[in-house]
């Protein structure tokens, strides 16, 4: 059995985060998305993988080169969409085979049954159905797919999960997406089973999403202790604490929760369950962090209040800085949607003492320069807030 993996897009609904990095690479509870991909086809059976990589390709085949198992590689020079990243899989496709997202969660439980039979999607149903691929299914198979509508009566969605095979390539044309190229093969009387699945698939459509699939992973957590703990520290449920990470007196933690490795948190700090630290972080005395993603090389400083937040790479919140969780605003094609969340912020952004965050969108490189403000709503990439 073979497998397709589309690792080329950017994700561009999960802005500022993807800015620096495809979906594909974002990391939840520690892990890029798409390794959780690659381990659920390897435990599904599935050995003969292509990754096809677009945006921020280097990133990508450099996280592939230190998986355990070896992939092959498709470049998409230019990003034309998911049918146009298939095509570019061909030369690698030799029978049938499946079709993945590298930025979606799967499970091997899902994909085993499905790796048997013939020609395939895997459905759900989705509250949000017009952010998905709506599937009208009648007595069991494919009639049609279409993709994000503005309306629908229907529930259910495509996971962009196929089985397929070669002939597929003798649909593609240019213009024509994916869900163009299933329907005109329905249309020749192939016959697409739609199987229907009630877990075992996540997206994160929008960053905040990222908390709920990051709560869910961490629930899977390892206990390991691999770093420092002092005997006045308090570790308490599954915890893993990367080498090298050094857990200071007085600080309580309570999995599920990972840390990664050459991190320093406390002394006297505090962090709650459903949280993610990443490596080369510091944590300051007498902070809090709770429910959220904190990325590689992030420094919070003393006196500190992290909530429901996706903090980027290299930031630096200074001593006093509070995140409180709101109901965040924004239309998506004409179309209003919300989450709830403290702060989504992107990579190297400093805050200033006293800096009040909530349901604040931070984009990359910004700068507070004067603290005791409270920020909400979007502060764009590169802006200095006097």
């Amino acid at each position: 059995m073979q497998a397709v993996v589309l690792a080329g897009g950017e994700g561009s609904r999960l802005r500022p985060l993807t800015r620096n990095r495809p979906k594909a690479l974002l990391p939840v509870a520690n892990r890029p998305i798409i390794e959780y991909v690659i381990e659920a086809l390897t435990e599904a059976g599935v050995r003969d993988i292509t990754v096809v990589v677009g945006y921020r390709k280097e990133q990508v085949i450099h996280c592939l080169a230190d998986l355990p198992v070896p992939v092959n590689v498709a470049v998409q020079e230019r990003q034309l969409g998911v049918a146009n990243a298939l095509k570019t899989a061909e030369e690698h496709v030799s029978g049938k085979f499946l079709l993945l997202p590298g930025d979606n969660i799967i499970t091997a439980a899902a994909l085993r049954p499905f790796c048997g039979d013939g020609l395939g999607l895997l459905t759900t149903t989705d509250s949000r159905a017009t952010d998905y691929g709506v599937v009208d299914v009648q007595d069991g198979f494919v009639r049609k797919i279409t993709e994000k509508p503005d309306v629908t009566e229907l529930s259910t969605v495509s996971t962009g999960v196929f089985s397929l095979d070669p002939s597929v390539f003798g649909y593609y044309e240019t213009g024509l997406e994916l869900p163009g190229m299933i329907n005109k093969m329905v249309s020749d009387g192939a016959k697409i089973r739609a199987h229907r699945i009630t877990g075992g698939w996540s997206d994160a459509v929008f960053a905040w999403d990222l908390l709920t699939l990051n709560r869910s992973l961490l629930k899977n957590t390892v206990s390991l202790s691999a770093g420092s703990i002092s005997r006045h520290a308090t570790v308490e449920g599954r915890v893993s604490i990367g080498h090298g990470t050094e857990i200071l007196p007085g600080t309580v933690i309570t999995g599920p929760a990972v840390i990664g490795s050459n991190c320093t948190i406390g002394p006297n700090a505090c962090i709650s369950p459903g949280t993610a630290i990443g490596s080369c972080v510091t944590i300051g005395p007498l902070s809090h962090i709770s429910r959220s993603i904190l990325m590689d090389d992030v420094s919070v400083g003393s006196h500190s209040s992290i909530r429901e937040s996706v903090i980027g790479e290299g930031c630096t919140l200074a001593d006093h800085t509070a995140v409180v969780c709101g109901e965040f605003q924004t239309h998506v094609r004409g179309r209003c949607t919300s989450g709830m969340f403290g702060t989504i912020m992107g990579d190297r952004v400093g805050t200033a003492p006293f800096t009040v965050l909530r349901n604040a969108v931070v984009g990359n490189n910004v700068a507070f320069e004067t603290g005791g403000r409270t920020i909400s709503g979007v502060i764009p990439d590169q802006t200095v807030v006097m």
